[in-house]
């Protein structure tokens, strides 16, 4: 389990997050919603260890995240999509997966995620040899969920996978999200379409301006009139 306890972060002056408190259960989707600005990409650098934190505390089944380099964090099995896929350009569809895989040795088990990730994502192995910048926003988008699979992640962070996407690739994304998650992946979404992130969330957190303003499990986050009225587009 993920356990984040009265976390704080500043930017300069900027009081980015105010004493936020959210867990992640094992085996669950748990998705973190709110407008731009909220500091719901902050959240998740603050796990990853990409911004420093100015209190609180993030545990990791048990063992505390906090203070630890990205590196180690992410060979405790914790890993983040980032916002706009981060591919490498210039590399090929094949080289950014094998990056994924950098600081594994088991050679059968790299071998048999990379074959996972194009079962996944067939359009992926068809473009195998391509260079990553050729690719669709789509194909990206697909090529960094593949690449952190090539990790292979006991939790899965993912910040704004819909993003620039367009209705089918960002059904087909969340179909995959629930297939990978179906394997005994956690994972933790970040999402402005707030609406399919909680068809697919056990549990959803609603953020505003730094601070957690309520959460329940996603099918009563989305019938909640709150909910529904800031980030549905639905009018009381």
């Amino acid at each position: 389990m993920l356990t984040i306890d009265k976390l704080s972060v500043h930017y300069g002056g900027i009081h980015a997050l105010q004493g936020v408190a959210l867990e992640v259960p094992d085996g669950k989707i748990v998705t973190l919603i709110g407008a731009n600005g909220a500091g719901k990409s902050t959240t998740l650098k603050a796990i990853i260890g990409l911004v420093k934190t100015s209190s609180g505390n993030v545990t990791w089944n048990g063992g505390s995240l906090t203070g630890l380099g990205t590196k180690e964090i992410v060979e405790k099995g914790v890993v983040l999509v980032p916002e706009g896929r981060r591919v490498f350009p210039n590399l090929t569809v094949d080289e950014n997966l094998a990056l994924g895989a950098y600081s594994r040795s088991d050679r059968a088990g790299v071998a048999a995620d990379r074959d996972r990730v194009f079962s996944l994502f067939p359009r992926l192995e068809e473009r195998m040899k391509q260079r990553a910048g050729t690719l669709s926003g789509g194909e990206q988008q697909m090529l960094a969920v593949g690449r952190a699979i090539m990790t292979r992640p006991k939790l899965l962070m993912m910040d704004e996978p819909s993003l620039g996407l367009a209705p089918l690739v960002v059904k087909m994304i969340f179909d995959i999200i629930r297939e990978i998650n179906k394997t005994g992946v956690t994972v933790l979404l970040v999402e402005q379409n707030a609406k399919a992130a909680l068809e697919i969330a056990d549990y959803g957190y609603v953020l505003e301006t730094g601070r957690m303003t309520f959460h329940g499990a996603g099918r009563e986050l989305l019938a909640d009139d709150r909910v529904r009225k800031a980030y549905l587009g639905e009018a009381e």
